[in-house]
C-alpha cells in the first residue's frame, strides 16, 4: 500500500482497525507465561477465526500478531533464532484472514522492554537495528503497512518509525498509552507526541490501550488541534474490573459504539478497540460511526518545537522568546576546561540556570579544539534532556555532527543554521526533512554575506523555496536577520529591522538573531543590545540567542510583548516580576539561614542546610558525576555516613519525589537522580555501623508470571534500596510459589508486586490467595499500568501504588 493510498482510504470515512487479541486469545485458551506468538503458530486456527470474525464486523485493517515478536522479546523464550521465520508466517496468518476481502494487513511492532540509554544500557542505533530487523522481514512477508502501538517512549517510536523508514515506504501508525495524568511513563503529552510523529514522517498518530473510551474524548480533541496527519484511537473496553475471580471490562459494544462516535467527531479518523474489546464492539462500532465524516487535519502545520517532555509554539504574533546561548565553549574557558576532562558538570548547571532565568529554547555548541566535538555533542544531547524540559536548537558549523546529533534527540529540533553555502544547502534540508527538524536559514551564499536587501531576500527564498520543493514547509523555517556590528556598519540594526518586518509582512515567516553581535567593540554593551531588542521585537523579531540570566535584557523582552498587547503579556510581565522578587527574596533567606557545615540548625534551618548542600543538590539534579565527590567533602568535614544518608541523600530523594508528584520532574529525572542517590549509598554502605544495616525490612519484589515487563518494577527495586531496605529483586514472569516461598524463607516484611499488562492482572490475586494459604505474614502491595486501588481492594491487597516514588511511602506507613 503507498502513503498516498493510505491518506485517500482515510479521507473516505472513520478507518476501522480490529479489537483486542490477547484477551480474547486467553478467553480461547492461551495460558499465562507462553510466548504468545509460539501459542499462535501452534493454534493458528484460532488467530485466523477471531480475525475473520472481525473483518466480517467491518475492520479495516488487521493487525498481525507480530506485536512482541522482535529479537529482544523472542530471547526471553529462547526463540530468537526463529524470528525471520516466525513474523513470515504470523503476518500470513492475519493475510489468510484478509483474504477475499478488502482488509489489509499491519505489521505490528511495540516496545522492546528495555530501557535506552542513558536510563538503561541499549543504545539507541542498536533499538534502530532491531526495529529495522523485524520490519524488513515483516514488509517482505507482504504487510500492507505498519502499526507501532502501546508505546510509552517517544524516544522508541521514534526508533521504530526510523528503522520502518530505512527499510521500506509503506504508511506507519503510531499510538502510545498515556497514564491518568495525560502523559506518558516517560513524561509525553499527546500534543508533544502528535508534533514529533507527524514531522518525523508518521502517517498517522494517536492513543490506544490504558484507559476507557470516554476518557480519550479529551486528548484526541486537544491533538486534533495540532494535527496535519491523521489521528488513531482504539480504547479499551473500559478499564478491567474484578468480578467472581474474573478480570472482566464493563463497557458493552452498544456504549462502546456511542462513545467510539464521539472519538470520531473530536477527530479520530481511524478508530478501533484494544484489551477486552470483542468482534461485537466493532460491529457496533462500523455501525454507529457509518457515514459520519472524518474532520480534516490541519492543512497548515503550526509551528512547534519539543523536547521529550514539552512543546513550545512559535508565532508570528506570539510572545518574544530567547534561544539560551550559554552552552557553548567559545569564549568560556571554564567550560573548555571542563569540556577537555570530559566533565558535563557546567554544561548541566547552565542547562538548569537558562530554563530557570526564561530560556525557551537551548542552543548546543559543542565546537572548540582539543575534544571530539561529535561524542561531545552527543553526550550533552543526552545529558541536557535528562536534566531539562527546554527543546534544543542544534548548533554546529559540521553536517555529520548536526546529523547524529538529530537522530538521537527525543523531539523535534531546531538546526543552527543552513545556508545557500553548497555543503550545507544540498546536505543540510534533505536531514532537516528526514528527521523532522524546524531551521533557521541564515542568508549567507559561498559568495559571502549578501551586498543588499535583495540579494539577501533572493537567497531567503531560494533556500525557502527549496525546503518546500523537497517536502518540507515554511512552517519549518526562521530566518536569522545576520546581525552585522554597528560600530563597523552604522546601518546595521535599521537593515535587521527591514529583514524582520520583510519576513514577518511578506513572506510570514518568523526570525532570529544573535543578539550580542549588534553591539560588538562597544564600551556598555547591554545598554546597546537591551536597546536593539526592543526596537527589533516592534519590528517583528521572534527570537533571539541571547544569555538569559541578563536580565536587564529579559525584562525590556517581557515590558516590550506587553507594550505591544501581545496576547497574555500582562499575565507574563507580573510572572516575571514575581519570580525575580522570589528569587532574590530566596538568596536573602540562604544568606540569614545558612548554618556552618556539619553543625545543627533548628527547625527550617536544618532544611535550608540539607537543600543547600552539594550532595544534596547533586541527587536533585541527577548529578552522578560529581556526588561522590561531594560526599567526600562532607566525610571530610566531619559528618558521619549515616548522617549524610538520613539528612541529605533521603532529603533529596524526598524532593525529587515531591517533584514527580507535582508532574514538574517525570521519569528520566526519577531514574536519574535515583541512580546518583545509589552510587552514594553504595559508596557510604561500607562505612555504616552493622547495626544500622541490620536493621532495615526485607523486601521481596516481582513481575507477575506470565509478564515479561519490568521498567516499573525496577524503578521500585531502586528506590527501595536508596531508602535502605534489603530488597530481593526475582525478576520478570515469576510464578506465585516462587514468590511466596521466597517471602516466607527470607522473612520479608513486604512483598511488591508489577504486572503491565491486563492479561496478567489476576496473576497477583493467585499470590494473595498462596500468601494466605501458606500463613505468609508479609504485606503485599501491587501496581502497575492497568492496577487501580479498586482492584487491589478486591483481591485483597494490602495496598496500591500508583508509581515508585508513592511505593516507598506505602510501604513506610505499612511497616510504621
Amino acid at each position: 500500500m503507498t502513503r498516498e493510498a493510505f491518506r485517500e482510504l482515510v479521507k473516505k470515512g472513520p478507518v476501522l482497525l480490529d479489537g483486542a487479541t490477547g484477551t480474547n486469545l486467553q478467553k480461547a485458551g492461551m495460558p499465562v507465561g507462553v510466548c504468545p506468538e509460539q501459542w499462535i503458530l501452534e493454534n493458528s486456527e484460532v488467530l485466523i477465526d477471531l480475525q475473520k470474525q472481525y473483518v466480517e464486523a467491518g475492520t479495516d485493517i488487521l493487525f498481525a500478531p507480530t506485536f512482541t515478536a522482535s529479537r529482544i522479546k523472542l530471547k526471553e523464550y529462547g526463540l530468537e533464532d526463529h524470528l525471520e521465520e516466525m513474523n513470515r508466517k504470523l503476518v500470513a496468518l492475519s493475510k489468510e484472514a484478509a483474504k477475499g476481502t478488502n482488509a489489509l494487513v499491519a505489521g505490528d511492532l511495540t516496545m522492546t522492554g528495555e530501557q535506552l540509554y542513558p536510563l538503561g544500557d541499549l543504545m539507541f542505533e542498536d533499538l534502530v537495528d532491531v526495529y529495522k530487523e523485524q520490519a524488513k522481514i515483516i514488509a517482505e512477508a507482504g504487510a500492507d503497512l505498519f502499526v507501532v502501538e502501546t508505546m510509552m517512549s517517544l524516544q522508541e517510536c521514534r526508533a521504530a518509525v526510523l528503522a520502518i523508514r530505512e527499510v521500506c515506504d509503506l504508511p506507519v501508525m503510531v499510538s502510545l498509552t498515556y497514564n491518568e495524568d495525560g502523559r506518558t511513563l516517560y513524561g509525553t503529552d499527546p500534543v508533544t507526541a502528535v508534533v514529533v510523529m507527524q514531522s518525523l514522517g508518521a502517517d498517522a498518530v494517536g492513543m490506544n490501550c490504558s484507559t476507557g473510551p470516554e476518557a480519550m474524548l479529551e486528548p484526541i480533541a486537544k491533538m486534533a488541534e495540532y494535527a496535519a496527519i491523521p489521528l488513531l484511537a482504539k480504547p479499551n473496553a473500559g478499564m478491567p474490573e474484578l468480578i467472581d475471580g474474573q478480570t472482566v471490562f464493563n463497557v458493552e459494544p452498544e456504549e462502546f459504539a456511542e462513545v467510539g462516535k464521539k472519538l470520531v467527531e473530536e477527530g479520530a479518523a481511524i478508530i478501533g478497540g484494544c484489551c477486552g474489546t470483542t468482534p461485537e464492539h466493532i460491529r457496533a462500532l462500523k455501525e454507529a460511526v457509518k457515514g459520519i465524516p472524518v474532520k480534516a487535519p490541519l492543512q497548515t502545520k503550526r509551528r512547534m518545537l519539543t523536547s521529550e517532555r514539552k512543546s513550545v509554539e512559535i508565532t508570528l504574533d506570539g510572545r518574544f522568546m530567547v534561544i539560551g546561548e550559554r552552552i557553548n565553549p567559545t569564549g568560556k574557558k571554564k567550560l573548555q576546561a571542563e569540556l577537555k576532562e570530559g566533565s558535563l558538570n557546567l554544561v548541566r548547571t547552565m542547562a538548569l540556570e537558562q530554563e530557570e532565568n526564561g530560556a525557551s529554547i537551548l542552543d548546543i555548541n559543542m565546537g572548540m579544539n582539543g575534544i571530539d566535538e561529535k561524542e561531545m555533542m552527543l553526550r550533552t544531547i543526552y545529558e541536557v534532556t535528562s536534566t531539562v524540559d527546554c527543546p534544543l536548537c542544534i548548533d554546529s558549523s559540521h553536517v555529520d555532527i548536526i546529523e547524529a546529533a538529530l537522530r538521537i534527540y527525543p523531539g523535534r529540533a531546531l538546526i543552527n543554521s543552513i545556508s545557500l553555502e553548497k555543503e550545507k544547502f544540498e546536505k543540510l534540508l534533505p536531514i532537516a526533512k528526514k528527521y523532522g527538524a524546524m531551521f533557521i536559514l541564515l542568508p549567507l551564499s559561498d559568495e559571502g554575506l549578501p551586498k543588499d536587501s535583495a540579494e539577501k531576500h533572493g537567497i531567503i527564498r531560494t533556500i525557502m523555496d527549496e525546503a518546500v520543493r523537497i517536502g518540507m514547509a515554511k512552517e519549518d523555517i526562521i530566518v536569522d536577520g545576520l546581525v552585522a556590528t554597528i560600530g563597523a556598519n552604522p546601518n546595521a540594526a535599521l537593515e535587521c529591522f527591514e529583514t524582520f518586518s520583510y519576513c514577518k509582512n511578506e513572506l510570514e515567516l518568523p526570525t532570529a538573531c544573535g543578539l550580542s553581535n549588534i553591539s560588538f567593540g562597544l564600551p556598555e554593551r547591554t545598554y546597546v543590545n537591551t536597546a536593539f531588542l526592543t526596537m527589533a521585537i516592534a519590528n517583528g523579531l521572534t527570537m533571539a540567542i541571547a544569555n538569559p540570566s541578563q536580565e536587564l535584557l529579559m525584562n525590556a523582552a517581557f515590558a516590550s510583548d506587553m507594550l505591544l498587547n501581545k496576547k497574555e503579556s500582562d499575565i507574563r510581565y507580573i510572572e516575571r516580576m514575581n519570580f525575580l522578587s522570589e528569587k532574590y527574596a530566596g538568596m536573602e533567606r540562604v544568606m540569614v539561614q545558612k548554618t556552618p557545615a556539619g553543625t545543627s540548625a533548628a527547625g527550617g534551618e536544618t532544611r535550608k542546610e540539607s537543600t543547600g548542600s552539594g550532595v544534596f543538590q547533586a541527587v536533585l539534579k541527577g548529578n552522578k558525576e560529581h556526588v561522590l565527590e561531594e560526599v567526600k567533602k562532607m566525610l571530610d568535614g566531619g559528618a558521619k555516613p549515616d548522617e549524610i544518608i538520613n539528612e541529605h541523600l533521603i532529603a533529596a530523594i524526598n524532593e525529587v519525589g515531591e517533584l514527580f508528584d507535582k508532574k514538574k520532574y517525570f521519569l528520566p529525572q526519577l531514574i536519574s537522580s535515583a541512580n546518583t542517590m545509589k552510587l552514594a549509598i553504595e559508596y557510604l554502605e561500607p562505612m555504616l555501623e552493622r547495626s544500622n544495616t541490620e536493621a532495615m525490612a526485607t523486601i521481596v519484589v516481582a513481575t507477575v508470571e506470565g509478564d515479561i515487563h519490568d521498567i516499573g518494577k525496577n524503578l521500585v527495586v531502586l528506590m527501595l534500596k536508596n531508602y535502605g531496605y534489603h530488597v530481593i529483586d526475582l525478576g520478570k514472569d515469576v510464578p506465585a510459589d516462587v514468590i511466596v516461598d521466597t517471602a516466607m524463607n527470607e522473612g520479608a516484611k513486604v512483598i511488591g508486586l508489577s504486572a503491565l499488562m491486563t492479561t496478567t492482572m489476576m496473576r497477583m490475586k493467585d499470590v494473595v490467595e498462596l500468601a494466605k494459604e501458606k500463613g505468609c505474614t508479609a504485606k503485599i502491595v501491587i501496581g502497575g499500568a492497568a492496577i487501580t486501588e479498586s482492584f487491589s481492594d478486591e483481591i485483597g491487597a494490602d495496598g496500591y501504588s500508583k508509581d515508585a516514588a508513592e511505593c516507598v511511602k506505602l510501604v513506610e506507613r505499612l511497616l510504621a
